[in-house]
């Protein structure tokens, strides 16, 4: 009888497990897929199995027994944007605040990424113990925020011997990539020398990490890629690209972040954001910042203020780096979606929208936009095949648009739901 009432126990715990597996499987059937590679696939099925992508094709491929159907004619399915260069800050509404990087912050912070459709960010500089935490959780089963992979502290330092200590000392927390600074912000500040920077680099290497680079100068941008440099985090904003840049990055496939959004936040808020109202702008801020930007008296205090002239510098250079950006592209140059949201008064989620915007504005095409959001970011962060894709094996990051963002970019903000790890988040 106990080997009888064993085995019958046995039994019912394996039908639990199987319906338990079966309950989540998820089959989202009739959709438009648009997969982060290029690839578009009308009346589409896209199979989820927990936190994991185990088909993506056309109408007839075959759907597990027991799994959940979501029909989702006439929307449209993409993975979930990945930003290749973001950042969760110490920031608190418009204002920086050291004590502000907390654990409350940090995840609202990538909620709010998330509810934008921002399902990955990586945070290119001063990620503190905490960011590393959250990004070690990450691993252990659902979210319901945005993942989070870190650089750490920005690597400083006035000599090779000061600087190789730095990135030996952030290397040992376990980064997923290191981040220099090669720029003088206008002639504000002393650029890291370049036996400095050369030292990072080696010392990265060495410990088999990545180095990414922020930039201004078409000169820095090619002395650091000579240098090894992995990943250019911004626009080259002074002059033209030309054909030795474009040679340095095809290469070696260095992805090169445009982070357009970065530039009209030095300049935009010397009058009212014409964007202020917007509901999907709205739904991501508290009232006060819409009050304060709105304020006459503070747009006139950025008129008169010290950083007025530098904005206008920004904004100008904003313009080479549209042209730069379109001439990288036909030329086969791989971007990396980013927008170096994240510090104050550069808005996650909204940004990210913005940024599509601006791409296409400057000359791509959305398919261009989105790949550059999805399977390029995260392949530019060695993530092929983990993230940005509606592919076999891929995380189960997806959206689900009300509209086809091929159609008109724009329609990125038509979103309906997001899944984030085979789990609907919002």
């Amino acid at each position: 009888m106990r080997t009888v009432a064993a085995l019958s126990w046995c039994l019912i715990l394996v039908l639990l497990t199987a319906s338990s597996a079966s309950a989540q499987v998820t089959a989202f059937v009739g959709g438009r897929l648009i997969d982060g590679t290029g690839r578009v696939i009308e009346n589409g099925t896209l199979i989820i199995d927990g936190g994991r992508i185990v088909a993506a094709g056309p109408a007839a491929t075959a759907v597990p027994a027991g799994a959940t159907r979501v029909d989702v004619k006439g929307k449209t399915l993409l993975p979930g944007l990945v930003n290749a260069h973001g950042h969760v800050a110490a920031t608190v509404g418009l204002r920086s605040d050291p004590a502000s990087y907390t654990r409350d912050n940090l995840t609202r912070q990538l909620k709010t990424y998330a509810q934008y459709g921002v399902t990955t960010v990586f945070s290119l500089g001063d990620d503190q113990a905490l960011g590393f935490e959250m990004r070690n959780e990450q691993a252990g089963g659902p979210l319901d925020r945005a993942r989070i992979f870190v650089a750490g502290a920005v690597i400083t330092g006035s000599t090779a011997e000061e600087a190789r200590a730095m990135a030996a000392k952030v290397a040992d927390m376990k980064p997923d990539l290191l981040k220099i600074r090669v720029d003088d912000n206008l002639g504000s500040s002393r650029k890291m020398p370049e036996p400095a920077w050369r030292a990072v680099i080696d010392e990265a290497h060495r410990r088999n990490l990545k180095v990414a680079v922020h930039i201004y100068l078409l000169a820095d941008a090619k002395a650091t890629l000579d240098g090894g440099v992995d990943f250019i985090a911004h626009s080259v904003r002074d002059v033209p690209v030309d054909e030795g840049l474009i040679a340095a990055l095809k290469s070696r496939d260095v992805c090169y972040s445009p982070t357009l959004t970065r530039e009209i936040s030095t300049f935009i808020y010397d009058a009212t954001p014409t964007w202020i109202d917007d509901p999907f702008f709205v739904k991501g801020v508290t009232p006060d910042i819409i009050t304060q930007l709105k304020d006459p008296k503070r747009q006139e205090q950025i008129r008169n203020g010290a950083g007025w002239k530098a904005g206008q510098q920004y904004k100008a250079g904003l313009e080479v780096a549209k042209r730069n950006l379109k001439t990288l592209v036909d030329r086969g140059v791989r971007i990396a979606f980013g927008t170096d949201t994240g510090p104050p008064a550069r808005f996650q989620g909204f940004f990210e929208h913005l940024e599509l915007e601006m791409m296409v504005e400057a000359g791509l095409t959305p398919m261009q936009a989105l790949v550059s959001a999805t399977g390029d970011a995260a392949r530019c962060h060695q993530r092929a095949g983990q993230l940005g894709t509606l592919a076999p094996g891929a995380a189960a990051d997806v959206l689900i648009l009300g509209a086809n963002p091929l159609d008109n970019i724009r329609n990125t903000r038509s979103i309906e739901q997001v899944w984030i790890n085979g789990r609907k988040t919002f």
